[in-house]
């Protein structure tokens, strides 16, 4: 071998070396990523869902360390933590950035409307997903929704709500800008406080009844050791939707095929969480029957007010900001355009069929 090949080997030898050590740097991104969620709260399992699947599927491109909530920061702060990019991303649920923009509020839940499968459908194939990247982008994030649950439970306590007569100079824990309008309306006032509180605040008599999440959920939050009486169903969150707030400029750096399997293992637990959050939803209720909570439910005629107040509340916030208008009119043109095929499918259909929507044309006036 000449000393020309010897160099030319060696050399090419040194090439391959040098580009995989410059591609395992280029790889090896390190994440911090937290949550609103405490650990002894189940959704943190939503989370952690994504976070293992992510973990797993990206392989030596990105690993996510992540930390439950509280950990790191107060719940509150992790919005700004991931706008600034003191941290790279964090899981949420969109309504508690409501004092930012109105338009969080539906993309987090709705009063009366969506259930799970209208989410999903709404995400995936009628513009929703579009809508969180506008709202989210404003404050230098990338969002991807992964979690959904279906109805959530509705109000536990000491005193029986069996009817929205009840309601009255009621005072209750609930989540949600658009959710405490709808309740006044109804006559009860809204209590806020974080989800670790609402055990405490039923069993001290703080308010006469709360909610916080799906049964599964609640029970495991040992709802049923304090509360006696559960009024359902859960109208105030006809269905939530939980994801991850990912800094702009950090997406930014990943390569396209990794921000992919981001946008794959969120799509995968999004599936995953429905169908979690329904079969623990399941067997929670079971036990919280056999624990002796009494359920009861409301009328059609009571949900059908409460509807009413819901379309109001709609075009009153669609009114007041523009955006939070243009992502009801999204929802509700979805309901409209959605029920050409859902309402052929009863009794299959997998949608809610609502004939009292709130009227597109008013809420176009408010664009």
């Amino acid at each position: 071998m000449t000393k020309m090949t010897k160099f030319t080997v060696t050399g090419l030898a040194a090439g391959i070396a040098m580009a995989a050590m410059t591609t395992t740097a280029h790889a090896q991104q390190q994440w911090t990523m937290t949550t609103t969620w405490p650990d002894n709260l189940d959704l943190i399992k939503i989370d952690q869902h994504w976070v293992d699947m992510v973990n797993k599927l990206a392989g030596d491109d990105l690993q996510i360390n992540f930390r439950a909530g509280g950990t790191l920061m107060p719940g509150t702060e992790v919005f700004d933590a991931t706008e600034t990019g003191a941290i790279q991303a964090a899981g949420d649920w969109p309504g508690y950035w409501a004092g930012r923009s109105p338009a969080f509020s539906p993309l987090a839940t709705t009063t009366s409307l969506f259930n799970g499968v209208d989410y999903l459908n709404w995400i995936q194939q009628w513009g929703g997903f579009d809508l969180y990247q506008e709202v989210y982008g404003d404050y230098n994030m990338v969002y991807l929704p992964y979690g959904i649950t279906n109805n959530e439970s509705g109000f536990m306590g000491n005193t029986p709500i069996e009817s929205i007569a009840d309601l009255e100079g009621k005072r209750l824990r609930l989540s949600g800008r658009d959710q405490g309008r709808v309740l006044e309306m109804l006559g009860g006032s809204q209590v806020t406080l974080a989800g670790g509180e609402v055990y405490q605040a039923i069993e001290r008599g703080v308010i006469d009844a709360g909610e916080f999440s799906t049964p599964g959920v609640d029970y495991n939050a040992g709802f049923s050791e304090v509360a006696d009486y559960w009024s359902t169903p859960g109208w105030h969150q006809s269905a939530s939707v939980f994801g991850v707030m990912i800094n702009k400029d950090a997406w930014d750096e990943l390569s396209e095929e990794t921000q992919d399997i981001l946008k794959i293992a969120s799509e995968a637990t999004m599936a995953w969480s429905l169908a979690w959050s329904e079969r623990t939803s399941t067997d929670a209720t079971v036990k919280f029957q056999e624990d002796g909570v009494e359920i009861t439910s409301l009328s059609e005629e009571d949900l059908a007010k409460i509807q009413d107040a819901t379309n109001e509340v709609i075009l009153r916030g669609a009114c007041e900001d523009p955006m939070h208008a243009k992502v009801y009119h999204s929802m509700i043109s979805y309901m409209e355009h959605y029920a050409n095929w859902r309402d052929v499918t009863v009794p299959f259909n997998m949608s809610r069929e609502i004939d009292n929507l709130p009227s597109l044309e008013e809420i176009e006036a408010c664009l």
